[in-house]
């Protein structure tokens, strides 16, 4: 199964952006790289300046389904033309694009008695290790494949078995101890709560959610590190999901990336920050976030100093453990 393409045909009757929201940004885009590529016109010959100018434009059709028009060149690019880092102002342009793109679709909360799925990937040393949880919406319930083996003889345990876990009431379990854990669908009802606005909206998660601050972290860190947790979420409302584009756009050194692939190979855009000395919280180099091109569906994540390289493969609402979208 196409897990994107079933993303898309189940999203095939929420409203198109409307026009007149995206053309501004369409507008600046489009007049960023025109511009850059004409300061690369001014500063190599001919031939480069063609090459560098292409590679721009593909990169911006794949970012937002737009065709840019070189000075002197009508031509259409394709997307194969290769990662390409845009500037600050592109940049943001793009994730304002991103985030008027999902903000306009209708976000459905599961029923209480249905269940999350979510097919990932780690990469552990290079070796990739896939794994399916389900989690039930109202925190009473998960299962996993491979399981998990238990403490003692394992003589009999079958990792290709389904475990399912019951348990009491998770929600009632916070609120009497206030405890981080949060269920799924307190978790999703928090981030509906939250204004639209990425300014307010930050100070609100960076009050409430559960990831401690670090001393010496300064904002932009901790905003990245909020949101690079935040986007782990199977389910996050449209309007924060919109609301996560345009604060990525507010953070110092953002920079997207088209033409990239994420770590299953699967091509993509990528949002990323580089860190040249160890941050507070231990993070250093290169940080990047992947989308798809065309749904913006998060994807997965890297870092340089190896602590994480992990995909999403599948996810999707279910009505049973061990159902799959």
């Amino acid at each position: 199964m196409n897990e994107l393409s079933e993303f898309r045909r189940l999203r095939a009757d929420a409203p198109l952006p409307d026009a007149d929201r995206l053309a501004a940004p369409r507008a600046r885009l489009t007049a960023v790289v025109q511009q850059e590529t004409r300061l690369e016109r001014a500063a190599l010959p001919r031939r480069r300046m063609v090459l560098i100018g292409a590679a721009t434009a593909g990169a911006l059709a794949v970012t937002a389904g737009i065709v840019a028009t070189l000075p002197d060149d009508t031509t259409r690019v394709s997307a194969g033309e290769g990662p390409q880092v845009l500037s600050a102002g592109a940049s943001a342009d793009a994730l304002e694009l991103a985030a008027a793109t999902v903000e306009k679709r209708h976000g459905t909360e599961p029923g209480p008695k249905q269940w999350v799925y979510e097919k990932s990937t780690v990469f552990v040393q290079g070796k990739p290790q896939s794994s399916e949880e389900w989690t039930r919406w109202d925190g009473t319930g998960h299962a996993n494949l491979p399981g998990i083996p238990p403490a003692g003889d394992i003589s009999d345990f079958d990792p290709d078995e389904l475990q399912v876990w019951y348990g009491p009431n998770q929600e009632e379990k916070w609120k009497k101890e206030r405890y981080d854990d949060r269920s799924q669908r307190q978790f999703y009802r928090f981030l509906a709560t939250l204004p639209s606005d990425p300014d307010r909206m930050m100070k609100r998660i960076r009050q409430e959610h559960a990831i401690d601050s670090v001393k010496g972290e300064t904002r932009a860190q901790r905003d990245w590190r909020e949101i690079d947790v935040l986007y782990r979420s199977v389910l996050i409302p449209p309007k924060v999901q919109a609301g996560l584009f345009r604060a990525l756009a507010k953070i110092p050194g953002a920079r997207v990336t088209t033409g990239v692939k994420d770590p299953l190979g699967r091509p993509a855009i990528g949002v990323s920050v580089t860190y040249a000395g160890k941050t507070p919280s231990g993070w250093q180099g290169k940080q990047e976030i992947f989308f798809d091109p065309e749904s913006y569906a998060y994807l997965g994540q890297t870092r340089d100093d190896g602590q994480i390289v992990s995909a999403r493969g599948a996810w999707g609402v279910v009505n049973k453990p061990g159902a799959r979208p």
